[in-house]
């Protein structure tokens, strides 16, 4: 929801800048996976009079507008709002569109005021006006920890997400921190027991003691949340969306933890703590901090002290396999071709054999795209390194970089051949090359996708 949300403001901001109409898509059916995200229909977020005059429906014509990002958006400014040569106009969903339009252009696009102008549902104002009634007893910052789907869901493979949290494992040092600046600390998250121990450890406030409690309802619960974060002076948090709403709300700043310590700092705190302390967190929690610990930390330690690291959260989180691809690269790195290949070996066997199909899950978190790029790009060249010296299972893991990053069919299909000469009993290696064989899967186009699933069919 706070996705939508950002861009929502975004674009109306644009709008009203220009003297332009401004309309939004937005669901009116349920969203079916609601685990971890708040998505809920139109008419429970917006007014009956906002929804008349600005919805455009659940869907529109994508191919009926232009799209505007930063640069079009720049040119526009040149241009003084000069209308498009599409009447349709334009789609703004980036969330970075305003990015370039900082320091003397920021009263340009005023995204908070664009913000509080959406006509919000009866249910919503009411969370709002809410929240705005209450009185922190002294100087407030509030520290978003989320957790979700990136900390505990299918997205705590994706390490550039990573970004977007605030470890709870960080928690404590943070809070004593904005203490010694004389200012209390709300604690905003979604694991309730965590939420509690951190209160107990530290003393900060939770929204439930401001009334939060009186919202069972996901969605106005959300919005208070939002809206009390927005009274308190300050936002520290990852790169939230959900943070980033209630800092537009208030006109606040939202802080990133890099102001209170640096990454060398902050992973040095999460380990002690997570040396005295594991057993309090979650395990995923737990595992999440120490992946943030490796992460600070990757550029300035050797492979050893990062298996050290990364064996301590796989431990906690077994099922997750950018633990043991990170592991496997770490010994790659210092040529430790034979200690890698066992890890690779190992989880691949296990996977196919619980499932012989291909691509395996750790294949496609090793392939896996986030954030405009490849998640785990930076360990590319010591898996290809490690194929290029005789090792079939890193040899099988780099035909699948090799047709997922750049589909170089022929090279892809060399490393795969590689590794069934190296064991051509091995039932795994031969139908991964001929997975690599059948080509990258088409993104789009009907046509390709039935190509390539015929090919699929064909035998080799």
């Amino acid at each position: 929801m706070g996705s939508r949300l950002l861009a929502m403001a975004n674009a109306k901001s644009v709008a009203d800048a220009f003297g332009y109409r401004f309309g939004f898509t937005w669901n009116r059916t349920a969203v079916a996976d609601k685990t971890f995200h708040v998505v809920d229909v139109v008419d429970r977020i917006f007014s009956a009079e906002f929804i008349e005059r600005h919805w455009l429906g659940a869907r529109i014509r994508e191919s009926d507008f232009d799209v505007l990002d930063a640069a079009a958006l720049q040119k526009l400014r040149l241009e003084d709002g000069k209308r498009p040569g599409n009447p349709s106009g334009w789609i703004c969903d980036d969330f970075r569109v305003l990015d370039p339009f900082r320091g003397g252009e920021a009263g340009l696009f005023d995204a908070s005021r664009a913000l509080r102008s959406l006509g919000f549902s009866d249910s919503v104002r009411q969370a709002t006006d809410e929240a705005a009634r209450n009185r922190f007893p002294r100087p407030m910052a509030a520290l978003h920890l989320r957790s979700g789907d990136i900390v505990r869901g299918k997205y705590r493979t994706r390490l550039v997400f990573g970004r977007k949290v605030i470890p709870a494992t960080l928690a404590k040092a943070i809070v004593r921190e904005l203490s010694s600046m004389g200012l209390a600390t709300l604690l905003i998250g979604e694991d309730r027991a965590t939420l509690d121990y951190l209160k107990a450890e530290t003393g900060a406030s939770l929204a439930e003691d401001f009334g939060a409690g009186a919202f069972e309802d996901r969605t106005q619960r959300a919005f208070f949340e939002m809206a009390l974060m927005a009274q308190c002076q300050r936002i520290h948090a990852g790169s939230s969306i959900f943070a980033s709403i209630a800092s537009l709300m208030g006109g606040i700043p939202m802080i990133g933890t890099n102001t209170l310590f640096d990454k060398s700092r902050a992973a040095e705190i999460i380990l002690d703590e997570l040396k005295d302390r594991q057993a309090d967190y979650h395990p995923l929690e737990a595992a999440f901090g120490y992946q943030a610990a490796f992460l600070n930390l990757e550029d300035r330690i050797g492979p050893a002290q990062a298996r050290d690291i990364l064996e301590r959260a796989h431990g906690l989180d077994p099922q997750n396999d950018v633990y043991a691809l990170k592991m496997a690269s770490a010994y790659f790195r210092e040529h430790d071709y034979p200690s890698g290949e066992a890890v690779l070996r190992s989880r691949m066997a296990a996977q196919f054999q619980a499932r012989p199909q291909i691509p395996l899950p750790m294949m496609k978190v090793l392939g896996d795209e986030a954030s405009g790029g490849f998640v785990l790009m930076r360990d590319f060249e010591f898996f290809l390194a490690a194929a290029r010296a005789g090792y079939p299972c890193a040899a099988a893991c780099s035909a699948w970089i090799r047709q997922q990053v750049s589909a170089e069919r022929k090279a892809a299909l060399a490393m795969a051949r590689q590794a069934v000469t190296a064991e051509p009993a091995n039932r795994m290696f031969r139908k991964i090359e001929r997975r690599i064989r059948q080509g990258r899967k088409p993104k789009a186009g009907l046509l390709a996708k039935l190509r390539w699933r015929l090919a699929g069919l064909a035998r080799f």
